[in-house]
């Protein structure tokens, strides 16, 4: 008797959710917009062989989504410095009327405050700026997991955890943070594993980038620690799709992924000397664009 073991594409947890959503979920109002939402989800992607798991079944701006990662990975909370770049994620957030609603009067427009890479880099550092090199006034997180990680046991500690979630800063924030923490694990020597939990994941348009972006982390943290990029397991707290995406996200469901792309990385020493151009995607393969508002 021959057996025949379907393997499902891993980007179908993607299309899954999508699907169950709008089935199933709940609608709740939110501070910008209906939306429908269930709550507790978990995928796997793996990134074994230079895997990225970039989706397929729409076009991803994956140099978009890099370009703003390597931004938090230098520690930046100015959104001017994306502009720069032609990436408009931050623009809603860093507006004259955003920041004076989150109480930031004092903020110039394009000013983020303590977020994301701020904490990374900088953690609870007293925060003075936009222009102010914070480096060595709070605790970098980043550089203290890859020193573990480059450790012959302490690799091994279940306490590699890279948080953005700092209450004491929160109101200081243009915007809190939705992936609140990643954690990272080493099994079988040199295997490199990154488990990441999102409180808030906008499925339509945020989290295909959450994927990409700390999918890209991971690859870059397993290059500069000599380590195998293995796997990243993603948690979100409240998966939800704003009522504008659904029909565009009904198409996208009607889909066939392609072959996850590969990843060619340009190996470095150090997590601060990684450029855009130290990374191209082999055989990435996708759908067609599909547009949704983004949602501010």
């Amino acid at each position: 008797m021959v057996v025949i073991i379907h393997i499902m594409h891993p980007e179908k947890q993607y299309l899954n959710l999508i699907k169950n959503i709008i089935s199933n979920g709940s609608i709740t109002p939110s501070r910008n917009g209906n939306t429908v939402n269930t709550i507790g989800t978990m995928s796997k992607y793996s990134l074994e062989n230079n895997t990225i798991p970039i989706l397929t079944t729409k076009k991803v701006a994956w140099k978009t989504c890099l370009k703003e990662l390597l931004w938090f990975v230098r520690g930046d909370t100015n959104n001017e410095l994306l502009r720069q770049q032609n990436v408009k994620i931050w623009n809603g957030n860093s507006t004259r009327e955003f920041l004076d609603s989150r109480g930031l009067t004092n903020y110039d427009v394009n000013e983020l405050g303590p977020i994301y890479g701020y904490q990374w880099r900088n953690w609870n550092a007293p925060y003075l700026g936009k222009d102010v090199n914070h480096r060595d006034k709070g605790i970098d997180q980043l550089s203290g997991i890859i020193n573990s990680l480059k450790h012959p046991t302490e690799r091994y500690s279940r306490r590699l955890i890279l948080s953005s979630w700092n209450v004491e800063q929160l109101d200081q924030m243009a915007l809190p943070p939705c992936h609140v923490l990643s954690q990272y694990h080493v099994l079988d020597d040199d295997k490199l594993y990154c488990t990441l939990y999102q409180r808030s994941g906008d499925v339509g348009l945020g989290v295909p980038f959450n994927i990409a972006s700390y999918a890209f982390l991971t690859h870059m943290i397993a290059d500069v620690c000599n380590l195998k990029a293995t796997e990243l397991t993603h948690y979100i707290g409240n998966a939800h799709i704003y009522e504008s995406h659904i029909e565009p996200l009904k198409q996208q469901i009607e889909r066939e992924p392609y072959e996850f792309p590969k990843l060619q990385l340009n190996s470095k020493t150090s997590i601060d000397n990684f450029t855009v151009d130290d990374f191209k995607l082999i055989n990435y393969n996708y759908h067609p664009t599909i547009k949704m508002n983004m949602i501010s």
